[in-house]
């Protein structure tokens, strides 16, 4: 058997050593106050006795309890500080979503026609899709909810809108563009650009 294969340590071994040295430290300590402890009995030991194992016990109980008030103690300090990143990271992520929908509808409009122009159909209809919401909201027909998704928004539309056709093109195509692998084509944009012409002149 080579030596390699033999432990160097253990956990049992290091709490033996830990435990012996606590022992000693605390020995000492007495010792310091001059306390006259009686002698035990010959081939007495504590270590094997039910008071050894109530003192192991105690030990290991006191660590417990320190250990838990040390991190109750640490998140009582540092806990407002993860609670401020915590809030700064969801503002900055609202703001994105936020600073998204700040544009209003001819906004949306003119900026699908720029995308239209550079031949970025995928952008162009999203632009459409956004502008159809904002319309949504600022007719109060739908405000804004940032939870809320395409198929929601279907089944809201049906009972508040006619014709429900130019918005179902609108929210088809959009999930259509986030979950599917479809190539946007010209036609694509055409058929939603007239979708949105039908929303707007229903007005």
């Amino acid at each position: 058997m080579s030596t390699e294969s033999f432990e160097k340590t253990s956990w049992s071994w290091q709490l033996s050593v830990l435990r012996q040295q606590v022992g000693e430290w605390v020995e000492y300590q007495l010792s310091r106050l001059k306390l006259d402890f009686p002698q035990l009995p010959y081939g007495w030991s504590i270590d094997n006795s039910w008071l050894g194992k109530l003192l192991n016990f105690v030990f290991w109980l006191l660590l417990a309890l320190f250990l838990i008030w040390l991190g109750w103690r640490l998140w009582r300090v540092f806990s407002p500080y993860l609670y401020a990143r915590l809030r700064a990271r969801n503002s900055a992520n609202s703001q994105v979503k936020i600073g998204d929908s700040d544009l209003s509808v001819s906004g949306w409009l003119a900026r699908s026609q720029e995308l239209y122009h550079q031949n970025n159909y995928r952008e162009a209809i999203r632009c459409l899709y956004l502008a159809m919401l904002q319309h949504l909201h600022d007719t109060t027909i739908a405000p804004h909810k940032f939870s809320r998704t395409d198929g929601e928004y279907l089944q809201l539309l049906q009972y508040k809108v006619t014709p429900m056709q130019p918005y179902e093109t609108l929210i088809t195509t959009h999930e259509q563009l986030c979950f599917g692998n479809t190539e946007i084509s010209l036609e694509n944009y055409q058929q939603c650009r007239e979708a949105y012409r039908e929303i707007a002149s229903g007005e």
